[in-house]
């Protein structure tokens, strides 16, 4: 079941990736739909893991 989960996770990033690359050089309009849903994606997830790291304590002194 996880694997089936991984790969579903899988083929959704490779795919937006695909659309990223196909709406900058100009694709169809539901190209440019997708590759706004995956940047905007990609940047919550950064910011997420940015604001996790800066409200660690990592112990040093």
């Amino acid at each position: 079941m996880l694997l089936i989960v991984l790969s579903g996770v899988l083929v959704l990033a490779v795919g937006g990736c695909a659309c990223v690359v196909w709406a900058a050089r100009g694709g169809p309009r539901w190209t440019r739909g997708v590759a706004k849903a995956t940047l905007t994606a990609g940047e919550l997830l950064r910011s997420s893991r940015s604001s996790n790291r800066t409200g660690s304590d990592d112990g040093n002194d």
